[in-house]
């Protein structure tokens, strides 16, 4: 619902209703909120994340309270979601390496991806685990898991960028890490 805000230092002020939503919060996991920022703990592990000073975020009995404009709310509501999933469920995606004639091999060493033999190169490609993502090598299969569903999803793009082949044809030459799962 928009309305017309009063005369201010001669601008018109537009401005939209704020909507509230909540989150219920499942038995066995517990959040705070401090602020603008949302704290959850579950049996997976335990995360934190920042969100806008535009938002009014509090925690009303087993439920997590968003208020702010429709799009703004909309998106932290996800976000709480996904957090809830990932200190319960957690979030996993499974790659898969695929070469026609070099054999690519990959390995993990700290905080970093090394792939080995890419179209034959003699120089190993390398990428970066994201926030706190797990990677897991198992023969062809890599499988990147967390509670941070923007860890994982990011550390897996950084593995599929980092075999990007560029100035040929993708048809031909289709070696590469894929999303299976």
């Amino acid at each position: 619902m928009q309305g017309i805000c009063g005369l201010e230092e001669g601008y018109w002020l537009m401005f939209i209703d704020v909507v509230a939503m909540s989150v219920s919060v499942p038995e066995g996991v517990s959040v705070s909120v401090d602020g603008s920022t949302v704290h959850v703990k579950g049996p997976k592990g335990e995360i934190s994340k920042e969100f806008s000073k535009r938002a009014k975020i509090y925690t009303q009995g087993n439920e997590v309270v968003v208020e702010a404009k429709p799009a703004l709310k909309g998106t932290i509501e996800a976000v709480v979601r996904n957090m809830i999933k990932g200190v319960t469920e957690g979030h996993v995606k499974k790659l898969k390496v695929l070469y026609a004639h070099f054999p690519i091999t990959v390995e993990v060493k700290g905080k970093e991806i090394i792939i080995k033999n890419f179209l034959g190169e003699k120089q190993p490609r390398k990428t970066k685990i994201h926030g706190d993502a797990k990677v897991e090598v198992k023969g062809q299969l890599i499988t990147v898991s967390g509670v941070d569903k923007e860890a994982v999803g990011q550390t897996a793009a950084n593995l599929k960028a980092a075999v990007k082949i560029k100035g040929k044809d993708i048809r031909v030459f289709q070696d590469g890490i894929y999303e299976v799962e």
